[in-house]
Formats: C-alpha cells, sequence, structure tokens
C-alpha cells in the first residue's frame, strides 16, 4: 500500500506511529493547509512530501490509497474527488454526514472496483469481536446499555464562544456524531439496523453536546449515551436472560471484558488482544483487503457503516438537528 494522508489534526498525530508497525505500508505523502505542522509532521516522522491541500496529493501517481482524516463536513468530498482519481479510500469516522452521501460514496467507488474502508477501531479489535462469538452462549439478549462519556476541553472553549469542529452544526459536529458513534457503531456491528429510533439531546448554541439514543431491536432494547460536556464511568453492558457482558472501557479501546452467568456473583475476565496499539488491527486489515483486493470483505464492512449511518440520520431527523447537505 502506497498511502497518502488527509489532514493533520490529532487522529493524524495518533496514527503514524501505529503506520511504523505495520509492515507493507508506505507512507508517501501528507496534505493539509497549515504547513507549519506539515513540516513538523515530515520530518518527525520520516515522511517523504507534503502538499497544501488535498487536490495535489490526489493526484500524485505514485499513491494508490488515501486515508481521509479531515473534519466531519469534508470527508465526502474528499472521498468523491478520490474515486475521480482512481485511488482505495480509507475514511476516518464518522463516514459521512448522511445515509445518501454514504451511499453515494460506497455506490460509486464498487462500480469502479474500489475499495472503501471506514476506520472504526473496534470492529477489528479481537476483543470486540469475541463478545459477539460469546453472546451466541448467553441466551436472548435482552438490555443493551452503553455510556461513553468524557468531558471536553473543547467544551469549556465552546462555552466561551470559540466554536471547534466538533461542536460546529455546519461541519457535522456535535455530541451524537464525535463520542456516540463508537457505540452506534457497535451496535450495528452486533445487531445491525434496528426497528427504531429517537434522540434526546441537550443543545447549546444549536448543537447536541451530550444525548441518548433509543434504539428498539424488537425482542430487545438499546440505549447509547454520548457525553461530551460531563463526564461518566465507562460502564457499558449487554444483558440477556442467562447472564451479562460487562465491557470495561470505551469501546473503541475495548481492552477487556467480563461475563457473568445469572445467579452466579463470579465473572470471567476475557481479553485476547494483543498487546499492541487499538489502531493496528484495523490498518494490518485494511492492507489485506486492499493488497487481495478482497471487494467481498469491503462491502461486508460497508454494510456495517451504512446501518450506522441510517441510525445516525434517523436520530437526527428525530430530534431536529440538521446539516447543510441534508
Amino acid at each position: 500500500m502506497k498511502l497518502g494522508i488527509l489532514g493533520s489534526g490529532k487522529i493524524v498525530k495518533e496514527i503514524l506511529p501505529v503506520l511504523e508497525q505495520v509492515e507493507n505500508i508506505e507512507l508517501v505523502a501528507i496534505a493539509a493547509r497549515n504547513e507549519g505542522k506539515l513540516e513538523e509532521l515530515v520530518e518527525e516522522f520520516n515522511i517523504g512530501k507534503y502538499y497544501i491541500g488535498i487536490d495535489d496529493l490526489l493526484a500524485d501517481p505514485d499513491i494508490d490509497t488515501v486515508y481521509v482524516a479531515l473534519p466531519n463536513y469534508l470527508h465526502y468530498e474528499a472521498m468523491d474527488k478520490a474515486i475521480a482519481k482512481g485511488k482505495d479510500i480509507i475514511c476516518e469516522k464518522p463516514f459521512c454526514g448522511n445515509l445518501r452521501e454514504s451511499e453515494d460514496i460506497f455506490d460509486r467507488a464498487f462500480a469502479k472496483d474500489l475499495i472503501v474502508l471506514e476506520a472504526a477501531s473496534h470492529r477489528f479489535i479481537p476483543n470486540a469481536l469475541a463478545v459477539r462469538d460469546e453472546l451466541k452462549k448467553l441466551g436472548e439478549i435482552k438490555i443493551v446499555s452503553f455510556n461513553y462519556s468524557q468531558y471536553s476541553s473543547r467544551y469549556d472553549k465552546f462555552k466561551e464562544g470559540e466554536i471547534t469542529p466538533v461542536f460546529d452544526r455546519s461541519m457535522n459536529g456535535g455530541a451524537l456524531m464525535d463520542i456516540n458513534f463508537y457505540n452506534v457503531d457497535y451496535l450495528s456491528m452486533l445487531f445491525e439496523r434496528p426497528k427504531a429510533v429517537k434522540y434526546f439531546p441537550n443543545m447549546e448554541k444549536g448543537i447536541d453536546t451530550s444525548g441518548i439514543l433509543y434504539l428498539d431491536y424488537g425482542n430487545f432494547k438499546a440505549v447509547a449515551i454520548g457525553s461530551k460536556d460531563s463526564d461518566a464511568s465507562l460502564v457499558n453492558t449487554i444483558q440477556t436472560d442467562r447472564g451479562s457482558i460487562e465491557i470495561t472501557d470505551s469501546i473503541n479501546s475495548f481492552s477487556s471484558f467480563r461475563i457473568k452467568e445469572s445467579g452466579k456473583d463470579v465473572f470471567r475476565e476475557v481479553n485476547v488482544n494483543e498487546p499492541c496499539h487499538r489502531m493496528v488491527y484495523e490498518f494490518r486489515e485494511f492492507l489485506e483487503i486492499i493488497s487481495q483486493r478482497d471487494m467481498e470483505k469491503a462491502r461486508e464492512l460497508s454494510k456495517i457503516s451504512l446501518d450506522t449511518s441510517w441510525i445516525l440520520t434517523e436520530a437526527r431527523k428525530f430530534s431536529a438537528i440538521d446539516f447543510p447537505n441534508d
């Protein structure tokens, strides 16, 4: 894989050391608007070259795959241009602002035999996959409750009047799209689309700074809580008629989980992860899918992205949170 990165923000700084741990990924170039940041990253991580803006990077014939790590509202435009240039795509979460955009990107990319993948680390973490297998042994699911609440330093700036992209409605921001995404996407990975979606947000200055998402799957119910304006213990539970599973940290980290059978007070601790960064798993998988041109796997993963995009779109409709491209 000959990779080009679009963006220079927090997630890029996290992924660059990870890429050094995955063999056969050659980082060819990086592009962003801030030349000072680019110069620092190129020097620190020995990146071959950089571009100001995305168009020149997408035109680079040495690059076959682009990693889109731009603010949410720029994902669709960047992927649209990448498809036109015949590049495979890895896009940070959330994939697009709404279901229509997500469907359009996947349809056009697959029609050209291009691979498009959403970067959502929990889809590939061994512990997250092991939960899916354990659920088959635990009877009928009754209640699912996920809570990812983490007070954001950007919330302080938001209250003072400085609006960063995560709290900007015009940039597809908000707690639902940012922190609650992980809860929603893992629910999509485990259970696909629910029968009904309702979202009850706490709104400030036109954006959801926290909220409670209710999903009705018919024979069981799920609640996904995401907050950037308050803290809480990271408590994630899946309850069945024969026991329960507790995930003891955030969904996107998934460092362990534990299982308790009904009527017993003892938990069985489970950890099948390797001692590596959570993103190593997904980029190993991405490399395999792209190098082997595994369209079947790419389409399988796109189904999760589309289910998540559907839930997020329906949730915003219910709570009347509209984005510019809706």
